[in-house]
């Protein structure tokens, strides 16, 4: 998700004392969106680990599996 705002940018957005309402929301949406987006492509990326780069990580392919599996709203 290039066009992701870096936490540097979500600070400074957030320490504003008279931020709009509507941008209020506009920033907890894509903080949302964004931790959705990073949920998927860790989990995809989780998916396609091999036996060796599981035990590396310290996951069994058991545990990986049902991370993997799990939807990108999950925690």
């Amino acid at each position: 998700m290039a066009a992701a705002l870096h936490s540097t940018q979500l600070a400074l957005l957030n320490s504003q004392k008279a931020l709009p309402k509507l941008a209020q929301i506009c920033v907890i949406a894509a903080v949302a969106v964004t931790v959705w987006d990073l949920r998927r492509t860790t989990r995809r990326s989780l998916s396609r680990l091999d036996p060796h780069e599981l035990r590396d990580v310290g996951l069994t392919l058991g545990q990986a599996q049902r991370e993997a599996n799990k939807a990108f709203y999950q925690r």
